[in-house]
């Protein structure tokens, strides 16, 4: 059970009711504030209201509805009466990447432009969005000239990992505040007045391109990670190991240094083509930012290399993959390293079944229909490999001996390395695993 505070301290509509937006809205009510989730899609705040979550997060649900009951969290689609007397206003709406790279604003733009309708008074609007550089300063511009009400815009960058959201916001590692102006400095420094962690201040351009920075910095340390263990297979050595050895230091430190299928979901490859946008933008290379997104690619096309030398052909392969999402405890499988995979495999004639205990891929996806089975044994029936693919709890402790006998081939192929070698042989598999020579 979270703790929860029974005062309200401040009057907050956050906009943008997806993964962001909800988690901030939930957790913001959480810390005892009064909250209003604000959305154009009514079909979502329809199942809001009905306590149906959009999307899945441990623990959210109980937060969302345990706040409902006690009436801090509300959710509209109307803008009329969810700006009006709003002290904070955070904008959480998507940012998607467009084609050369570069963040399409366009939802960024329309929150300000409706902000700017129906604000009456001095409010802070705080860009809980990953946006480019200079964004605050646009947003506050859109908003000051259509209503000629003076607002100060703050960059508030969020760092919440999907999976553990809803802890990453109440007990985060820091607060990145970017402000221009010492009045919404400290208003903003009253909405985490309960969160217990560093609060970092600093100019808004800072702010903004302290996001990008570190999920390029986290993204490059994956890219290593599988850049090493390529080189593991070929010498026989084992890249949990080095990733023991140079982790233990703590100039590097442990995380991020899993080796499997790189970095996927709505974050990292998003700002990693956003920065490097603006570097190519404002002529400054990024060669070690580049390699990062090229290393990332490879690592998928290299592993369907491995899975198509073990069975000797992929034409007419019954290919089982276990996992959709991008990583484990969600449903997200944007910019997913399983989504990859069906695409490469089908493009050299397997035949993919899937199996993921919640997410689900749609054939506009993958380029075409892909059979969901609910259960994985089910799943692996006649298969010729079963690929492990999203590192999933539940697949870390299945029946091994039960696969097996499901299967008509005799290949396992662990992308996530959740099975120890000998485990797997033990049973009659063949394991194909990342990094372990």
């Amino acid at each position: 059970m979270l703790e929860c505070f029974n005062t309200p301290t401040m009057r907050i509509t956050v906009i943008g009711t997806g993964y962001v937006g909800l988690v901030s809205g939930a957790c913001l009510a959480e810390l005892g504030h009064q909250v209003t989730g604000l959305d154009v899609s009514q079909e979502k705040i329809d199942l809001l209201n009905q306590g149906v979550m959009p999307i899945y997060e441990p623990g959210l649900e109980e937060v969302v509805k345990r706040n409902m009951q006690a009436g801090r969290l509300v959710f509209t689609t109307d803008y009329s009466t969810a700006i009006p007397g709003a002290e904070l206003i955070s904008i959480a709406v998507g940012t998607p990447s467009a084609d050369d790279g570069s963040v399409d604003l366009q939802y960024i733009d329309a929150s300000a432009e409706m902000i700017g309708k129906y604000i009456a008074e001095y409010a802070v609007i705080a860009d809980k969005s990953t946006v480019p550089v200079g964004t605050a300063e646009r947003v506050e511009n859109i908003i000051r000239t259509a209503s000629g009400v003076e607002v100060d815009v703050v960059s508030n960058p969020e760092f919440l990992r999907e999976g553990h959201a809803v802890f990453d916001f109440l007990k985060p590692a820091r607060i990145v505040i970017g402000s221009a102006s010492s009045r919404a400095t400290e208003r903003m420094l009253r909405a985490y007045d309960f969160v217990d962690c560093a609060k970092i201040v600093m100019d808004r351009r800072s702010a903004e391109l302290t996001k990008y920075a570190a999920n390029a910095f986290l993204a490059t340390k994956i890219s290593f990670i599988n850049e090493m263990a390529a080189l593991a297979e070929e010498v026989g050595a084992d890249v949990e190991n080095v990733a023991r050895g140079i982790g233990s230091d703590p100039r590097i430190g442990k995380e991020f240094l899993r080796a499997g299928l790189g970095w996927g979901g709505s974050c990292f490859p998003k700002d990693v083509r956003a920065i490097r946008f603006l570097g190519n933008q404002l002529g400054v290379p990024l060669p070690i930012v580049n390699a990062a997104f090229e290393t990332n690619k490879q690592v998928r096309l290299r592993l369907v290399d491995r899975l198509e030398s073990a069975l000797g052909t992929l034409e007419g392969k019954k290919i089982t993959l276990l996992g959709l999402a991008f990583k484990g405890n969600t449903d997200d499988t944007r910019e997913s390293a399983a989504l990859d995979l069906i695409r490469f495999l089908r493009e050299r004639g397997a035949l993919i079944r899937v199996h993921d205990p919640v997410a689900k891929v749609h054939a506009h996806e993958v380029g075409g229909e892909v059979p969901h089975h609910d259960d994985p044994y089910e799943a692996s029936r006649g298969a010729d490999a079963v690929v492990v693919a999203t590192e999933w709890e539940q697949f870390r402790t299945l029946d091994l001996k039960k696969l097996k006998e499901m299967v008509a081939g005799d290949l396992l192929v662990d992308a996530r390395n959740l099975y120890d070698t000998s485990r797997v042989q033990e049973h009659g598999w063949r394991h194909l695993s990342v990094g372990r020579g």
